[in-house]
């Protein structure tokens, strides 16, 4: 009987543990998300990781710039998580090409801001998809930072829209007073991208301060994006004897001009902006590049231990590659919206707003930065020229 009654209550025990198990395992275990909205515990949600989008040509007409931008965002985030990440959580660096095409910016910001559920956006290097995503941020509440559009267009859509570069008044004004002072042009050609934003814009704020000091525009002449012969335009503006050329576009078409000017016979300086800069532009030019210079924004043989620290980690981790200034940007575009998140200690959209807004002498690469009220970048420009087929410091030109 003793036995009887021992067996039963045995099995009766076993009966009841598979039943807790099939009722345990049925249920589903909530997600991360979900605790960390149930508990409410700093410990949950330090957990999960802070999402920050990247939008950037890294194919395409312009991928020469987004990969070099999009290097020097890798290695800024690779040292952030390195040191610990931001507010005790690791940085999850989300990446999309828009492949250099119109209207594909949009939908990669909108999948970021409404999929992704990112705290902040990086991009673009060019201005014209800068222009498209900006608005989308905007109505989103979501801080999206440039690091090289300088259209000034772009910062205008609305008070979440920064950039960690010099505009193109900016650089039109030094461009202009480099032609009168540098290159003693008193004759002007120019010859942009009707189709690009940035081109349209840069040629304008050189035209404007270069005939406000005497100076003379004796040819306009224009092309589009992806074309690949200007001879027409070129026999135009030899015929009408400038002194120099403008060119206000990215490097692929620049790169074709220079060449094709100097089989034409036509010698005299030409110059452009920070579109220029790539490697690219010697690869299509090379020895026609002589007498060319443009601006940018940093040199790697700037003597300042800042831009020494970043070559060196940058080299270290792109097998020897020499950082240009877009690969500056894109590193200091990171550095400036994680050091807003720390100082406003939240991803909140309208508290890295305003910490975003105060920034002011941030160490970048490129220069001590201040966000000045339009949310752009007060800071010096250089001017780079040509020589032996390398890109060579010419001079530093300050706001």
């Amino acid at each position: 009987m003793k036995d009887s009654f021992v067996l039963q209550r045995r099995a009766l025990i076993a009966l009841t543990v598979v039943l807790f198990a099939l009722v345990t395992g049925c249920k589903q275990s909530p997600s991360p998300a979900a605790d960390a909205g149930a508990a409410g515990s700093g410990a949950t949600a330090a957990a999960e990781p802070i999402k920050i989008g990247e939008f950037a040509s890294l194919t395409g007409s312009e991928a020469a710039f987004g990969q070099s931008s999009h290097k020097g965002t890798q290695l800024a985030f690779d040292e952030i998580n390195k040191a610990g990440g931001l507010l005790g959580r690791q940085v999850m660096h989300l990446v999309e090409d828009n492949r250099s095409t119109a209207g594909e910016s949009v939908t990669i910001v909108k999948k970021f801001i409404s999929r992704e559920k990112v705290v902040g956006i990086l991009g673009e290097v060019a201005s014209g998809r800068s222009l498209e995503a900006a608005p989308v941020c905007q109505a989103a509440h979501v801080p999206m930072v440039s690091p090289s559009s300088t259209n000034p267009k772009v910062t205008e859509i609305g008070d979440y829209i920064f950039r960690v570069c010099f505009i193109d008044p900016f650089q039109g004004k030094l461009l202009a007073d480099f032609a009168a002072k540098t290159l003693k042009a008193r004759k002007l050609a120019i010859l942009s991208d009707v189709s690009a934003p940035y081109s349209v814009g840069l040629a304008q704020f050189v035209r404007e301060p270069f005939t406000a000091a005497g100076g003379e525009v004796v040819v306009e002449q224009k092309y589009t994006s992806k074309d690949k012969d200007f001879r027409a335009q070129l026999t135009a503006i030899k015929a009408a004897n400038p002194d120099a050329i403008l060119v206000p576009g990215y490097y692929t078409e620049a790169g074709l001009v220079v060449a094709q000017a100097r089989q034409l016979g036509i010698t005299i300086p030409i110059f452009g902006g920070d579109g220029w800069e790539a490697p690219q532009l010697i690869e299509i030019a090379g020895a026609a590049l002589s007498n060319t210079f443009y601006s940018t924004h940093y040199s790697p043989e700037a003597k300042s231990a800042k831009v020494e620290s970043f070559v060196k980690a940058f080299q270290a981790k792109f097998g020897g590659e020499i950082p240009d200034a877009m690969a500056a940007l894109g590193y200091d575009s990171a550095m400036v919206l994680a050091d807003a998140i720390r100082r406003a200690g939240s991803t909140d959209g309208a508290k890295v707003r305003d910490a975003l807004a105060a920034t002011k002498d941030y160490p970048c690469v490129t220069g001590k930065t201040t966000l000045d009220a339009q949310r752009n970048a007060s800071k010096a420009a250089v001017i780079i020229t040509v020589e032996n087929g390398k890109f060579k410091y010419l001079q530093t030109i300050e706001p």
